[in-house]
């Protein structure tokens, strides 16, 4: 690209942070740096139109893990490792909340459920005699028992007669979030350039050289926050992971509301604008859903209307307006990776499928890296 002299006085010289990606975790980040160092020249560089990866394509669930997938947390991590990350969850959840005001967030504490179709009476057992013990693990976070059994009230078909509630589980709109969060990040004098590939970078005694798709500059230090792309520019124990999501046209008299989740949390949805959005599926074929590609499969977009009319919408009609797929960052652990790659480069990554909660969290702990 042909600079001018303004263009690289005034975007690209005497840069101090560079964060790659202008998610929630990019976005957490530089507002936390700029609360420890108000002058210093933060950019942001972000390859889309809008923030690319998981951070403007979820589902909006401001939660921290179904009864089940955290029974299957318990069988890969310790007791420990399990109620710090969800802790941390929760800490990331309030701290996103305090951040842009629940107006902004258009949050809704509506509650979250776990539905468990007729062949999965097995899972189903298996959570309620382990609720209680749950409950205890996680009293001192929420001082109160997070989950409990409920009867089937929106008539959902093919499924346990009950399922589990948890009361601490809320909705978001996530375009407005992104929108609050780049709002308030650029009044604090944040650069963000978008459209623009971080294609390498080269760490010299004092900076780090960075070339783009369009031009090249140098920063005094470099973090990277690109999630489930974090294995184009590092090497991390950080894996693309497809989530494939579609929504509903209007429906009248919609009566479903609150977050669901289905299939130890590989299936999800949510009412939202008297719609019903549908995501998941990813565990049908993982191999393919490794990518990075934003796209849909029949597989799995077949076996999402499929869920809509035989469980979610029995006997109703419905159509799908919208679908999309975001990429979300995992691992063979659930902990999310922030550390200091080297002298001059950072990373915070791997959120698991869980940024919005523990996203804000995670950009703050990158800032305290960066800023003792």
């Amino acid at each position: 690209m042909n600079l001018s002299y303004w263009e690289l006085k005034t975007w690209l010289n005497n840069v101090d942070y560079t964060i790659v990606g202008s998610g929630i975790v990019g976005l957490s980040t530089a507002l936390h740096l700029k609360k420890k160092a108000s002058n210093a020249k933060i950019v942001i560089l972000e390859k889309g139109l809008f923030p690319q990866g998981a951070s403007t394509k979820n589902a909006g669930f401001a939660c921290f893990g179904s009864l089940s997938e955290i029974l299957q947390d318990l069988e890969s991590h310790t007791t420990e490792e399990v109620v710090e990350l969800l802790n941390q969850r929760h800490r990331g959840l309030q701290l996103l909340r305090h951040t842009l005001g629940d107006d902004a967030l258009s949050y809704q504490q509506l509650g979250g459920y776990e539905l468990f179709l007729e062949k999965d009476r097995s899972l189903y057992d298996r959570c309620l005699k382990n609720m209680q013990e749950v409950n205890s693990l996680l009293k001192p976070i929420f001082k109160a028992d997070v989950f409990s059994n409920v009867s089937n009230s929106f008539d959902f078909a093919g499924i346990q007669n009950n399922y589990i509630r948890n009361q601490f589980e809320g909705q978001i709109d996530t375009g407005k979030m992104m929108q609050a969060l780049i709002k308030k990040v650029q009044e604090q004098g944040v650069i963000i350039l978008n459209n623009s590939t971080v294609e390498t970078y080269s760490e010299q005694s004092n900076r780090v050289d960075i070339k783009t798709n369009h031009f090249e500059f140098s920063s005094s230090k470099l973090i990277l926050t690109t999630n489930g792309f974090a294995k184009q520019l590092i090497n991390e124990d950080v894996q693309p992971a497809r989530a494939q999501v579609l929504i509903t046209k209007p429906l009248k008299n919609l009566h479903i509301k609150g977050t669901f989740h289905l299939d130890c949390g590989y299936y999800y949805f949510r009412n939202i604008d008297n719609r019903i959005l549908l995501g998941g599926g990813r565990n049908l074929d993982f191999n393919t859903e490794n990518t990075t590609e934003f796209s849909q499969t029949d597989r799995i977009q077949n076996a999402l209307e499929a869920l809509l009319k035989n469980t979610i919408l029995p006997d109703r009609e419905f159509e799908i307006e919208y679908r999309w797929s975001g990429i979300m960052g995992v691992g063979s652990q659930k902990k999310p990776i922030v550390k200091q790659l080297s002298n001059h480069v950072y990373c915070g990554v791997r959120m698991g499928g869980m940024g919005i909660a523990i996203g804000s969290a995670i950009g703050k702990e990158v800032s305290e890296l960066l800023i003792h």
